[in-house]
C-alpha cells in the first residue's frame, strides 16, 4: 500500500476514534514528512486527499485541520442522494442498490 493511502487512513482512524477532533490542526507538511522520514508529496498528497474527502479543510495560513462530522458528510449525503436518484432513474430497487453499494465499498 502507497505511504500516503497509509497516512490518509491513518488520520482517518484517528478522526473516527477521537484522538483527532474537529478544529485540531495537524502538522504542516514539511514538518510531519520529516518527522516520518518520507517525501514532502506523500504527505501533501494524503492532506489532498484527506481534504477532498471532506475529513480536513486547509485555511491558508491558519494550516489544515480536522473538519466536523456534519461539514465531512455534506458532500457524501451529496453523493448518496444522486446515487439513489440515479439508482430509482434505473429501476433499481432499495435491496439492489445497497447490495450494489455493499460490493463498491468491498463488504462482503
Amino acid at each position: 500500500m502507497p505511504l500516503f493511502e497509509q497516512l490518509r487512513l491513518q488520520v482517518i482512524h484517528l478522526v473516527d476514534n477521537g484522538a483527532l477532533v474537529p478544529g485540531t490542526r495537524l502538522p504542516a507538511v514539511r514538518a510531519l514528512a520529516e518527522h516520518l522520514d518520507v517525501a514532502p508529496h506523500t504527505v501533501a498528497r494524503a492532506y489532498k486527499e484527506l481534504e477532498a474527502a471532506g475529513i480536513v479543510a486547509t485555511r491558508g495560513r491558519n494550516g489544515t485541520v480536522v473538519c466536523a462530522r456534519d461539514e465531512r458528510l455534506g458532500g457524501l449525503s451529496a453523493a448518496a442522494a444522486a446515487y439513489a436518484a440515479e439508482a430509482k432513474a434505473q429501476g433499481a430497487s432499495f435491496a439492489e442498490a445497497v447490495k450494489l453499494l455493499a460490493a463498491a465499498y468491498d463488504v462482503p
